[in-house]
């Protein structure tokens, strides 16, 4: 499949399931934005990106938790005359602790990111794909959270809880046009999530997290056959238990995930 007259851009695109979708993108052509806080890794995958069949390739190292950053891309991408086809909003960060114990500025950053930045872009992408003739895609990263209430992950987990209401809500608003919402719902993913929330000690850091490779190409195949969500293994499951469960219980299981795990 050659894609060099389509243009995705990739928020978080320089690690994690980012990244992996990023490489995704690239083995099929598409012209690619990427979007990432680090000028140097964006450089050092765009390279490696050209290498595996990218086509075009514009990073734009942007802070994403900052407020009019998304703005901000929109318009370089204006004024490059870029149209972009797909837009993945991945970027996103959690906090580990007790609400009462954690930093206020950082999970007002979250908020920015997880959630204002993320409907900032898509507002001004979704807008520009509906004026176009062709087919859009919009890939979320919601989350297993996304059913959960999560205990040390209060503010993340409600963050997802946000991306999957507002991104089912417009993928119904959509069912009829040209633009497809597709949610991509992983468990935990072996990614640097957790060490950016200071969370590698816990039991959900180190029970047999899942291949990011392998939650990417759910979230690409079913983003391509315009389906509204992408479950990772085991996480229907874990989806449907939740959503019988009453909040109270579904927390306390959640709880026992974010204990710290056993010294073997």
């Amino acid at each position: 499949m050659k894609n060099y007259n389509q243009t995705v851009l990739i928020t978080g695109a320089t690690s994690g399931i980012g990244l992996e979708l990023a490489r995704l993108f690239a083995a099929d052509n598409y012209n690619m934005v990427l979007v990432s806080r680090d000028e140097q890794n964006l450089n050092n995958v765009a390279a490696n990106l050209q290498n595996m069949g990218a086509g075009r390739i514009i990073i734009i190292p942007k802070d994403l938790s900052i407020p009019n950053a998304a703005a901000e891309i929109f318009e370089i991408t204006q004024q490059q005359n870029i149209h972009v086809d797909v837009l993945v909003n991945d970027a996103g960060v959690g906090e580990y602790g007790y609400f009462t114990e954690t930093n206020l500025e950082k999970e007002l950053g979250i908020i920015q990111l997880n959630i204002s930045s993320m409907i900032h872009l898509t507002k001004l992408y979704l807008r520009e794909m509906m004026a176009y003739d062709g087919p859009g895609k919009i890939l979320q990263l919601a989350s297993v959270a996304s059913y959960q209430p999560s205990p040390m992950l209060a503010v993340y987990a409600a963050t997802k809880a946000f991306i999957l209401s507002f991104s089912d809500a417009i993928a119904y608003e959509l069912k009829d046009s040209h633009v497809k919402v597709t949610s991509l719902i992983p468990n935990a993913t072996d990614t640097d999530f957790f060490h950016k929330a200071g969370m590698e000690h816990t039991k959900a850091a180190q029970n047999n997290p899942e291949d990011p490779a392998i939650v990417a190409q759910i979230g690409y195949d079913a983003l391509l056959k315009g389906e509204q969500h992408a479950y990772a293994p085991g996480v229907r499951q874990l989806a449907a238990v939740s959503s019988i469960l009453s909040n109270q219980n579904v927390a306390m299981l959640v709880d026992k995930q974010m204990q710290p795990a056993e010294q073997r």
